[in-house]
Formats: structure tokens, sequence, C-alpha cells
């Protein structure tokens, strides 16, 4: 029986898992939910996740929920090539050290500079003051500084020759400013020249069709019913200005 995964392509955890599934060919049942519309909090997802956050797994009577759990759980059941996880004991530490670090760091900031550049001002009809825009940017350039020069560093990949499980929880979080409108690899070639390698090592037919939504955001919020958003108003503010 196919693991049942539960995803909104808009999140960046959820591109992870749907990418990681996908390129090693994982069988599974895709079960699209739309966090815009709060379809989390449906009673029939509270039975899959109490915590009632994207990505969700359900392997018969198996869930599990946050997306680095999910992916190693896939790991280790579809035995799933070594250079996602690799044995070797350092190369796993490196893996995660990033894993650890990009929560609280690149996830926080590439995703407050979505919600600050787009769903705020263009969904929610917030103006974002100038110094919080400054400072989320500063936050983010960063991150991103310490991607390049402290986990990439003159390495190919992450942990070195191939691409691992860092390098794909990554992309996802730095793809995600750039479906606002934000070029994050504008004047970076060491982050660019990372990108394309990462993208090559997905494929890029699996890479693009896993950031179409993300990347069509600017057209997709002209259309986009923001009922739900602001019902939760005070909570996004509080969160991101």
């Amino acid at each position: 029986m196919a693991v049942e995964l539960y995803l909104d392509l808009y999140s960046q955890p959820c591109r992870s898992v749907y990418i990681f599934a996908k390129k090693n060919n994982i069988p599974f049942e895709f079960k699209q939910l739309s966090l815009m519309n709060g379809e989390q909090f449906g009673e029939e997802f509270g039975k899959i996740s109490v915590i009632r956050k994207l990505p969700a797994l359900r392997d018969g009577d198996f869930c599990l929920a946050e997306s680095v759990a999910i992916m190693l759980y896939l790991a280790d059941k579809f035995k799933t090539p070594d250079s996602w996880y690799p044995a070797d004991i350092r190369q796993r530490a490196r893996v995660n050290e990033y894993l650890s670090w990009q929560h609280t760091a690149i996830r926080l900031h590439a995703a407050k500079m979505f919600w600050l550049r787009l769903m705020i001002p263009k969904v929610m009809g917030v103006d974002v003051p100038k110094d919080k825009m400054d400072a989320a940017l500063e936050d983010l350039n960063a991150s991103l500084n310490l991607i390049e020069n402290k986990f990439l560093q003159d390495r190919p990949f992450i942990v070195g020759d191939q691409m691992s499980l860092a390098d794909l929880v990554a992309i996802v979080e730095i793809m995600q400013p750039v479906g606002s409108g934000l070029d994050v690899f504008e004047g970076r070639p060491k982050l660019s020249a990372w990108r394309d390698r990462v993208r090559a090592a997905i494929g890029k037919e699996l890479f693009d069709e896993a950031h179409q939504t993300i990347m069509e955001s600017q057209e997709r919020v002209k259309t986009m019913d923001g009922s739900t958003l602001q019902a939760f108003k005070p909570k996004i503010l509080r969160l991101f200005m």
C-alpha cells in the first residue's frame, strides 16, 4: 500500500518531501490540502495530525508530522541511496548540523520575506513599513551568507560531492522569497552555481514542477480569496511584523 502524503506545495517543507518522494520513486498518494484556505484545521485532517501542520504522512495506522522526520522515515523504509543521509558518521553529522540550524535561520527569514513582500501587502492589504522590510532583508542576507561561507564553502554540495537532504531542505527555503519577486541569487555566483547543481541533481522537470506554485505566486495572489488569512490577521502580523 502506498503511503499517503498530505501536502501543499506553497509550503517549503512540503516541497522537500514531495521532491524526495518523487526523486526516489517512492509510491505515495498525494493528498492535497490548502493551507491558505485553512484545510489543515478540518476534522478529518485532525485525525492525521493533531498539530495540524503540513506535511503529514500516513502509512497504514502510522501517522507522522514534520518534514525532516518524514523524509528520514521514507529513507529508512524505502532504502534510498546513501548520499541523501550518509552512513558515514561525519557526513551524517554535517547533514544533521544543517538541518538543526535551518529551522530558526534561513527558514524563518526566507518565509518572512515572502510574507512581507507579497502576502501581507497584496492579500491582507497591510502596508509593510520600510524599516521592517530592511531588517528582514538584512536577516535573510545574513543567513544566505552563512549558507555560502559556513555550510557550502568550496564544496559542490553541503556535505561534499553529492546532494543530500541538507541541500534539498536548503533549496526549497531559498526559493520561497524568489516567489515574491526577490532574486536572492543576484550577486551571489557561488549560491547560483550551487542552485544549478541542485536543480540538475533533482532533475529540471521535477524541480520546476515542485516550484511552479510558488513561482506563480505573484499572479495567483491577484485572484486569491484572503478571507481565511484575514481571520488569522492578528496572529500573522505578530509573527511576521
